[in-house]
């Protein structure tokens, strides 16, 4: 059997190592060896856009937060209007030149897009600074609001950071998170956060059986 080829390395703010490995025409990011993105795996991520904004306005704006290997960008860009934008943020900038190398013609080379707008940079920073911006937020930055890339990830999911999604949210937008397995008390903090809140178990593309889980929180 052919094996794993390793193609490059990264190391995250708070010193998570990221290695990037190839199959023949599979990929694989790994977070100190445990598998956080697959390539065969992608029907998740991709649900996340159709969840969260079903029918995009015109000049719709949507933060997806995390590059990933681009399949939430994609599905977002397929979605979007001509006149809509779509705000990437990305805190690794290996993960950005992956995404312009190996890994991007996955996703069909979304930051080519002119409706994107990369930010290399903590999405909390963005989030922080806006409000009433996003038709939706798009949050594929952990394995769950409870599973941390990033130990600063954690603020995402607390009050004070679901109030600050809450405030950069449009009316009627929504947030989708999300997670490898279903967090037993996070529909309660978004509701908690003025968010109608719901969760959606969606199939893992690729792997017969698999699910995911995608939060939705909606503001009124």
């Amino acid at each position: 059997m052919k094996p794993w080829e390793k193609l490059d390395s990264a190391v995250t703010p708070d010193g998570t190592t990221l290695d990037l490995y190839r199959h023949d025409t599979d990929y694989v990011i790994r977070a100190d060896g445990y598998d956080l993105m697959v390539s065969r795996m992608h029907g998740s991520e991709e649900s996340m856009m159709a969840l969260a904004c079903p029918h995009p306005p015109r000049g719709a704006r949507v933060l997806v937060g995390g590059l990933g290997m681009g399949y939430t960008l994609r599905a977002a860009l397929d979605m979007l209007p001509a006149d809509g934008c779509a705000v990437v943020g990305e805190l690794v900038p290996k993960v950005v030149e992956w995404n312009r190398g190996p890994l991007g013609p996955l996703a069909a080379h979304p930051l080519n897009d002119p409706r994107t707008e990369l930010v290399t940079g903590d999405v909390t920073d963005v989030i922080r600074k806006s409000e009433d911006c996003f038709d939706a937020i798009l949050l594929d930055v952990d394995n769950g609001p409870d599973a941390f890339t990033q130990r600063g990830n954690s603020w995402l999911y607390t009050p004070r950071g679901l109030a600050a999604i809450h405030r950069a949210l449009r009316p009627r937008g929504a947030v989708a998170v999300w997670s490898v397995q279903q967090e037993a008390t996070f529909e309660r903090r978004l509701r908690a956060a003025g968010l109608d809140a719901s969760m959606h178990r969606v199939a893992a593309h690729g792997q017969k059986g698999k699910r995911h889980v995608v939060f939705v929180g909606r503001r009124r």
